[in-house]
C-alpha cells in the first residue's frame, strides 16, 4: 500500500472526489457491506416500518383516537420507509455505474438527506412531547397537544427540506475524467470552482453533525433526564409509603433504553464524520486515510440500524406515553396513584360499624389528603 502524503479528500457522499490513493481496503469493505449487510437492514426496516404504519392506522381506525406518540412515530416510520426504499439505489450507485440520469440522481441524494434530518429530529420531538405532557394539565393536554404535534412534524419536514437544498443542487450525474477506465457515470457532488467546493464540502457534514445529531441528542438527553428526575422523586415517595417496585422504575428503564439505542447507533458514525470533516483538507498518509474510510463505512452501517429498531422504539414509546398520561403522573392529580389505591383498599375493607367504610368518608379523606399536598 502507498505511504506517501497527499491532500486527503474523503470519498463519501459529501465530497465526491479522491486524491491519488486507491483506497483498496475501504472500497472492499464498502462492497462487502453493500452486498451482505445493507440488504438485510433494508429488508428488516421495510417490514418493521410497514408494520408500524399498519398498527398505527388500524389502532386509529378501531379506537377513533390518536395520541401524541402516534403522530410522531407515524412520521418517523414514513421517513424510515422512504430511506430504506432508496437504500438499494444508493447501494447500486456505490457498486456500479449510475444509469438513471440527472433527475433521479438529485432526487435520490436529496431524499436521503431529507430523511436523515427528519428522522433524527422526529426522535427528538417525541422526547419533547413526553416532557411537555409531564408539565401539562390533562384538559389542556388533550385539547392542544395533538395540534401542536402536527405543527411540530410539519416544521421538521420543512426544515429538513431546506437544509437539504445544497444536496439537491450540487449533486450531478457525470462521468469522471479517468482515461485508463471505460466510461462510468456517477451520482456525486460536483462543483464549478474550488471556493464553492471547499465551502460545501465543509458545510454539508457540519450541518449534518449539528442538526442531524448534536441538537437531537441534546434534546433527547435533557428532556428524558428531567422526566427521569421527576419519576425518581415519585418512585422514592411511593416506595417510602408502600415499599416494593413501582411503575416509575419500569418507565425509567424504557427511557434509558431509548437513549442508549440512539447513542449506540449514531455516536460512533458522527464522531468519525466529525474527525473526517475537520481533517478533510489536511495531509495524511494513504494508509491512515484508508483506515478512516473503513471506520466511516462501518459506523454508517451501524447508524442505519436505527431504521430497523423503529418497531421496538414504537412499542416502548407507546407504553411510555400511556404511563405518562395516567393521573398520578399529570400535575392535575396531586395525590399519588398508588396512595389512592391503598386508601381505597384500606377504608373499603374496614368494618362499616367503625364509620370509615362509606364512600362519602373515603372521598372526604382522599380530598383532604390531596389538599394537603404542597403546590
Amino acid at each position: 500500500m502507498q505511504t506517501n502524503n497527499f491532500l486527503c479528500v474523503a470519498t463519501d457522499d459529501y465530497v465526491g472526489e479522491v486524491g491519488p490513493c486507491t483506497f483498496n481496503n475501504s472500497n472492499h469493505v464498502k462492497r462487502l457491506l453493500s452486498l451482505y449487510v445493507h440488504p438485510v437492514i433494508c429488508i428488516l426496516a421495510l417490514v418493521g416500518n410497514v408494520l408500524v404504519i399498519l398498527t398505527i392506522v388500524l389502532k386509529k381506525k378501531r379506537t377513533k383516537k390518536e395520541n401524541e406518540s402516534d403522530i410522531f412515530l407515524l412520521n418517523l416510520a414514513i421517513s424510515n420507509l422512504l430511506f430504506v426504499v432508496g437504500l438499494p439505489f444508493l447501494i447500486y450507485n456505490e457498486l456500479f455505474s449510475w444509469p438513471m440520469g440527472q433527475v433521479a440522481c438529485k432526487l435520490l441524494q436529496g431524499s436521503y438527506s431529507i430523511n436523515l434530518y427528519s428522522g433524527m429530529l422526529l426522535l427528538a420531538g417525541i422526547s419533547t412531547v413526553h416532557y411537555i405532557i409531564m408539565g401539562s394539565s390533562f384538559e389542556n393536554m388533550m385539547s392542544r397537544s395533538l395540534n401542536v404535534c402536527r405543527i411540530m412534524c410539519a416544521v421538521i419536514w420543512v426544515f429538513a427540506i431546506l437544509v437539504s437544498v445544497p444536496t439537491f443542487y450540487f449533486h450531478h450525474w457525470y462521468e469522471p475524467s479517468k482515461e485508463d477506465q471505460p466510461p462510468q457515470y456517477v451520482c456525486a457532488l460536483r462543483f464549478n470552482d474550488s471556493k464553492s467546493s471547499r465551502m460545501v464540502k465543509l458545510a454539508v457534514p457540519s450541518f449534518q453533525i449539528t442538526f442531524g445529531f448534536l441538537l437531537p441528542l441534546l434534546i433527547i438527553i435533557v428532556c428524558n433526564t428531567l422526566i427521569i428526575i421527576s419519576l425518581l422523586r415519585k418512585n422514592a415517595s411511593t416506595e417510602a409509603r408502600f415499599g416494593g417496585k413501582s411503575l416509575e422504575k419500569k418507565a425509567i428503564k424504557k427511557m434509558i433504553w431509548i437513549m442508549v439505542v440512539f447513542v449506540v447507533c449514531h455516536l460512533p458514525y458522527n464522531l468519525i464524520l466529525l474527525y473526517d470533516t475537520t481533517n478533510m483538507f489536511q495531509l495524511m498518509s494513504c494508509e491512515v486515510a484508508d483506515s478512516w474510510q473503513i471506520a466511516l463505512s462501518i459506523t454508517q452501517s451501524i447508524a442505519y440500524l436505527q431504521c430497523c429498531l423503529n418497531p421496538v422504539v414504537y412499542s416502548l414509546e407507546d407504553k411510555l406515553l400511556t404511563f405518562l398520561q395516567t393521573p398520578h403522573i399529570l400535575h392535575t392529580n396531586r395525590l399519588d396513584f398508588h396512595h389512592q389505591v391503598a386508601l381505597q383498599r384500606h377504608y373499603l375493607l374496614k368494618p362499616a360499624s367503625r364509620g370509615t367504610g362509606s364512600p362519602s368518608r373515603l372521598f372526604s379523606l382522599m380530598n383532604t389528603t390531596t389538599t394537603s399536598q404542597p403546590e
